[in-house]
């Protein structure tokens, strides 16, 4: 099961130097989503950020900068992903990008084949956000006949209920809280988590 870390959205004393740390106890992908930074932040940050890495991390803002820094990822918020057209998105595969998208309802997920993988959720009450409450059942499998992207689950994601989205039929799991909430732990934390993926 894929475990995917997605950035805090504020400004974290010592960020790139975690992040370089995190990405060499093995983190796989690496969201970048910092909603209030402006292209210039974004950039100081991508700076220190070790090359080796640049290629794992995927933007949600500033898309632009992808060139920049050789990175593949591109993340499409939901507003944006309705706004992209197709044509556009296909261009962007054909280059070697790996696109990303969120979505909210489960009816959509076959609709996004423009895309490589897909976040849904929140499956769990939110750690980051406060009254972001989960939306699927507790007996709750992912059926993905129509789908052919892989999704990953949202929301709520920590070492107690790691195991649950497991069994949901996930592709793999996206942490923010479980990760950040205590950013001189957030390598700790990302190992445990990670020895839960792959047990």
């Amino acid at each position: 099961m894929e475990l995917v870390v997605i950035s805090a959205p504020g400004e974290i004393a010592d960020e790139a130097a975690i992040i370089n740390r995190l990405f060499e106890a093995g983190m796989q992908r690496f969201h970048l989503r910092k909603p209030g930074w402006d292209a210039t932040q974004l950039s100081d940050l991508l700076i220190q950020i070790d090359q080796l890495f640049h290629g794992q991390i995927a933007l949600h803002q500033h898309h632009h900068l992808a060139g920049y820094f050789d990175i593949k990822g591109l993340h499409y918020k939901e507003h944006e992903r309705i706004n992209t057209s197709s044509e556009k998105l296909g261009m962007q595969m054909k280059q070697g990008y790996v696109l990303s998208t969120s979505a909210h309802d489960l009816e959509v997920l076959p609709s996004l084949r423009a895309f490589n993988y897909s976040f849904f959720g929140p499956v769990f009450n939110s750690i980051s956000k406060a009254g972001y409450s989960g939306i699927v059942p507790e007996q709750f499998y992912l059926d993905k006949t129509e789908i052919n992207q892989q999704v990953i689950a949202l929301g709520g994601i920590n070492e107690t209920n790691l195991n649950k989205v497991k069994a949901m039929n996930f592709d793999g799991t996206a942490v923010l809280g479980a990760v950040w909430d205590n950013p001189s732990e957030a390598v700790i934390n990302f190992k445990k988590l990670k020895k839960l993926t792959t047990n």
